[in-house]
């Protein structure tokens, strides 16, 4: 690694930890991990060095066991039998749970056989997909203690993301496999159970050694430390050797400053690399398949291009190195790399990588609890790719994020909105889920650019990635960089869009003469209220437009159509749903009066919207 790379790693957290309004633990792993790929069993042990930067003294600490969740009775199989619209991938074609029929040999399982604190023998209770630990000693404010673990698994069929043999044959996609410590912070402990979705973890160093058959190649997670012992000249790919005269390698990474570790194995596996200039190495690695070659070469000098994209938009990328790796049952991100479906048309191949790639500034460096936040990772890398795809594929879309728009009005007409502050395993059902974290949470930026000035969001999405990169930041965090860039209060516009389903709905409700004038009235029917832009365009060609500043807002955004005479009016005060203003222009001068031409103010209605001058029919 390079030592440019360490610095800057290290001086972003003393940066951070000198501010004592702000504080967050901190872990290092060693683990040493032997696979037998015949049995699919795995043992490992683990040695966590814990620092409790609370101001609070330790008493108990959790684990979180996710492979559990892959046996029949688990809570992740009871939800997926209880569920209205259970995933497809998790269901066979009865629609019947996948977990419920594994056996004792295809299940998943992720069991702790002894457990130290500082050398002293801990009681601990498996309790699902989490471990209950009682300590021997309290760990003070401030202070360091040290866990040792002995831990045995066994790698599930492919349910979800993580497993062995994926419908594309991969061997091994090995996310959320080993014990991993839960996340304490200025709410408390976040041990939530696995039965569906998304995760949160303690940031810190990992030093992992992966015992494994020679014929297999590794990637994933953390710098490979010992490429000249591995090679990848031992065998040709995909050989396989009889049992009593196979060997093993052990793989050995280090992964500094992330909150996560994921590695895949196969012994079909092809690995690409790509030298970025001035930036990380892309390694590329997936099934030596005559069929997707092609558009997995054609791939790397995209990917590239959306690491650039998001270097420029975000803020530069921290490591020395990404991978793209084939497995998994879709696209999933992790720390340094993601696991993506590899047989997939082009575009759709690489827009799957522009996702999960963002999500590598999106949840892997700014890292926000995604169990109770889920929009501000899977709706900020929806905002952010859907940005990148529109540059890097050409698509030259005149609003990028019409589907995100389009998916947010479907919810609110389904009538089966929940608030975005649920719990992400606690929606009613998959769908509005879906819709909220990604479509609604990727409106709440591309909306926040109406509010506040498309330059401004993007330089407020600079500053929070300045502020909180290798933190833990909540919805407060995005509107503070949002309201220090822009001069606005914003704390409006983060409660009813996140914390209600109040909607948007404005209309137009009158053009009237009012002598050599035109009054133009408005009203508010929903329940949220935004500033307002208005067009209106003349008989004669000309346009201007008129601006009514949200009072609660207490500013005013900058001319977002320069090219276009704008007045500015009186603020428009929330409490009132009717709002009137004069054109100096007669009635029939009037062609067309517009609200929000830019399309972005997620009106639900916008029949409304426009009005029209009557065109008289000639004699």
């Amino acid at each position: 690694m390079k030592l440019i790379t360490t610095l800057t790693l290290v001086l972003s957290f003393l940066g951070f930890s000198q501010n004592t309004s702000y504080w967050q633990q901190h872990v290092d792993y060693t683990m040493n991990v032997d696979m037998n790929v015949d049995d699919f069993q795995y043992t490992g042990t683990q040695k966590l060095e814990y620092t409790n930067n609370s101001p609070d003294d330790i008493t108990r600490v959790y684990y979180h066991l996710y492979f559990n969740a892959f046996q029949p009775g688990s809570e992740m199989d009871i939800r997926l039998q209880n569920i209205a619209d259970p995933d497809d991938r998790m269901t066979t074609a009865e629609m019947k749970s996948r977990i419920a029929s594994l056996t004792d040999s295809e299940m998943g399982y992720l069991h702790a056989t002894s457990l130290k604190q500082d050398g002293v023998a801990l009681k601990f209770n498996e309790e699902g997909t989490v471990l209950v630990v009682e300590l021997a000693k309290p760990i003070p404010a401030g202070a360091k203690s040290t866990f040792n673990m002995e831990f045995r698994g066994q790698v599930p069929l492919q349910i979800r993301r993580s497993g062995r043999n994926s419908e594309e044959g991969v061997a091994l996609s090995m996310s959320q496999w080993y014990p991993k410590m839960a996340e304490y912070d200025f709410e408390g402990w976040h041990a939530d159970p696995y039965i569906a979705r998304e995760f949160h973890g303690v940031w810190g160093n990992f030093d992992v050694k992966l015992t494994i058959d020679k014929n297999y190649i590794v990637g994933g997670t953390g710098y490979l430390q010992n490429p000249q012992e591995i090679g990848y000249g031992y065998q040709t790919p995909g050989t396989k050797l009889k049992k009593q005269r196979r060997k093993k390698f052990t793989w050995h990474f280090k992964a500094p400053m992330v909150h996560d570790f994921m590695w895949a194995a196969d012994s079909e596996y092809i690995h690409d690399t790509l030298q970025m200039e001035n930036g990380p190495t892309l390694h590329f690695l997936y099934k030596n398949d005559p069929t997707i070659i092609d558009n997995w070469k054609k791939l790397q000098p995209k990917t590239a291009e959306l690491m650039q994209f998001f270097n420029k938009n975000i803020g530069t990328y921290p490591y020395d190195q990404y991978s793209v790796i084939q497995g998994g049952d879709g696209g999933m991100e992790y720390a340094m790399s993601t696991l993506i479906t590899g047989k997939r048309k082009f575009g759709s191949l690489v827009g799957v990588t522009a996702h999960e790639m963002a999500h590598s500034w999106f949840q892997h460096i700014l890292a926000t609890n995604e169990a109770k936040h889920e929009w501000m990772d899977e709706g900020f890398t929806s905002f952010i790719s859907s940005l990148a795809m529109n540059e890097v594929m050409n698509q030259n879309k005149q609003n990028p994020f019409e589907g995100s728009y389009n998916s947010y009005f479907s919810l609110v007409s389904s009538g089966n909105e929940q608030p975005q502050t649920t719990h992400a395993d606690r929606y009613d059902s998959n769908s509005p889920y879906g819709k909220s974290a990604y479509s609604k949470g990727s409106v709440f930026l591309a909306q926040l650019g109406y509010v506040i000035g498309q330059d401004k969001l993007m330089e407020a999405l600079k500053k929070y990635y300045s502020d909180f990169k290798f933190k833990h930041p909540v919805p407060n965090d995005i509107k503070r960089s949002a309201e220090k860039v822009s001069g606005f209060e914003l704390d409006w516009y983060l409660t009813d869009w996140t914390q209600t389903t109040n909607t948007i709905d404005y209309g137009i409700s009158e053009v009237s003469a009012s002598g050599n004038k035109t009054k133009i009235s408005l009203e508010r029917k929903g329940l949220m209220p935004m500033p307002i832009d208005v067009l209106v365009v003349y008989n004669d060609g000309s346009q201007e437009t008129f601006y009514a500043p949200l009072r609660m807002m207490r500013g005013e955004k900058e001319n977002p159509y320069p090219q276009l005479e704008r007045t500015v009016l009186e603020d428009w005060a929330w409490v009132s749903p009717t709002y009137d203003f004069t054109v100096d222009r007669p009635l029939e001068d009037i062609k067309a009066v517009l609200i929000d031409p830019s399309q972005l103010m997620a009106d639900i209605a916008k029949e409304d919207n426009l009005w029209q001058a009557e065109v008289m029919p000639k004699n």
